[in-house]
């Protein structure tokens, strides 16, 4: 029996003895000792003469006790259900408002710093100080949104499902949310990481500083002058299709239903352009040409104030890609993809190789960190959104230095070259002429 219920009745007796006299003494004889009211069992006060009296009081105490107990109860209940995400049947689920709150405003502080960022990134993909970072910058415009959801909340929510492409299903299960609800969360979070931060850490290197660090950066690895980047596209699966689309202009070179992510990379694997405008259907060069960076590129929106003279030609900042992409001034590709091409143009191919290969491994990064990007499961209207949020995500990674998971292999890419426009005529003459004086530059250091 509960303790306090045991005292309330012991000083119950207490009171019964003092109004009645002649019920201590045989009270007395059933104690074991007389000098220790509080070792007197309910059983015995049952037993005095004056029963009745007695039993009246200790019945309507029990009730009384009862009925605060069920009050307090119930008041408990009243006040977590005030709260926006009170867990389904255990309150001290691991999902849980209540249980996410003291982790991370009570134990985090008493955590290490490794062990509070390795628990951190098994549940959410980042570091602790990565989401604390997501959580302050999108706080804002979560609570112009009117969400009757904690911030941190509704972004760890966001972060686990993005981190292990965990279905609206198993999170309307797990935080005792509705699906819609659930959905409206992801779409609202991924939204805001799209076009919030986006302008903030996905940004072309135009600036002095940070383009000539580029560059030189990629000089190390290829021992070419002035570029900027890599660019490469991949096909992000789609779990599910409308049924009033056309399933054929999904489906990818490798069979399954898909939009395409094309991106820019910088030697740190860090994305400088983003893009997925394009149908798994489409070929690159076909979604280079509807892109953003494309018009910027060829109607010279974009200013690389930096340029270098390579055998008479002058050589401004380009990106380089592979032969499904179409050659120009800004974007170079190889000669051959089978290597028949001069020494020269041979050894150009392999450097070029070594300089897409950061953009590879930043895809491979994307889709490890981010594994609903394995098989995308949500609907087809906020793709994209999702997609670029995670390379948003992606890109606080490598400014944070997070750990780097081994890389999601891409299944091999193959296809003819892509055929050059009337209005590209020029550049791929331009880019022509400036790959030759590259490749010949480079053999001539290279043969020293």
């Amino acid at each position: 029996m509960d303790e306090s219920l045991l005292l309330m009745l012991s000083n119950l007796l207490h009171l019964h003895n003092h109004l009645d006299p002649t019920s201590s003494l045989l009270s007395e004889t059933h104690s074991p000792s007389s000098s220790s009211s509080s070792a007197i069992s309910p059983t015995s006060l049952l037993t005095s003469t004056s029963a009745a009296p007695l039993l009246f009081f200790a019945i309507a105490s029990v009730l009384s006790y009862i009925a605060s107990s069920r009050s307090s109860s119930t008041s408990s209940s009243s006040s977590s259900s005030t709260d926006p995400l009170p867990a389904a049947n255990d309150s001290n689920s691991e999902f849980s408002v209540a249980a996410f709150r003291a982790l991370s405003t009570e134990r985090i502080w008493d955590m290490e710093a490794p062990l509070r960022d390795s628990h951190w990134r098994s549940s959410y993909g980042v570091s602790y100080t990565v989401f604390t970072t997501v959580v302050d910058k999108l706080k804002p415009y979560i609570a112009q949104s009117n969400l009757s959801l904690p911030s941190d909340y509704a972004v760890a929510m966001v972060l686990s499902r993005l981190t292990h492409g965990l279905s609206v299903k198993t999170l309307a299960s797990r935080y005792s949310l509705e699906p819609y609800l659930i959905s409206k969360i992801t779409n609202m979070v991924t939204r805001l990481l799209a076009t919030k931060l986006y302008p903030e850490f996905i940004k072309i290197p135009v600036s002095r500083g940070r383009l000539n660090a580029t560059t030189q950066a990629f000089d190390q690895i290829t021992s070419l002058p002035n570029m900027c980047g890599a660019i490469d596209g991949t096909a992000v699966k789609l779990r599910h299709l409308p049924s009033d689309v056309n399933p054929s202009a999904y489906r990818c070179r490798h069979g399954y239903p898909s939009v395409l992510l094309q991106v820019v990379a910088d030697h740190k694997k860090m994305f400088w352009d983003v893009c997925v405008k394009a149908p798994g259907g489409y070929d690159d060069a076909t979604h280079l040409r509807e892109s953003l960076l494309y018009n910027k590129l060829t109607s010279g929106d974009v200013v690389w104030d930096k340029g270098v003279n390579v055998r008479g030609h002058h050589v401004r900042p380009y990106i380089v890609g592979d032969w499904c992409y179409p050659l120009m001034s800004f974007l170079l590709t190889p000669f051959t993809w089978n290597g028949t091409g001069t020494p020269a143009q041979n050894a150009f191919d392999q450097v070029i190789l070594s300089g897409r290969k950061v953009v590879e491994e930043a895809i491979g990064l994307l889709k490890a960190r981010w594994k609903i990007l394995q098989e995308l499961n949500v609907g087809l209207n906020h793709a994209p959104q999702t997609i670029v949020a995670c390379c948003v995500l992606h890109n606080l990674c490598q400014i944070a230095r997070e750990p780097e998971p081994e890389l999601w292999k891409e299944p091999e890419e193959s296809g003819p070259p892509p055929r050059v426009l009337d209005s590209e005529k020029s550049l791929y003459y331009l880019g022509e002429n400036v790959r030759q004086a590259l490749a010949d530059d480079l053999y001539q250091r290279l043969s020293r």
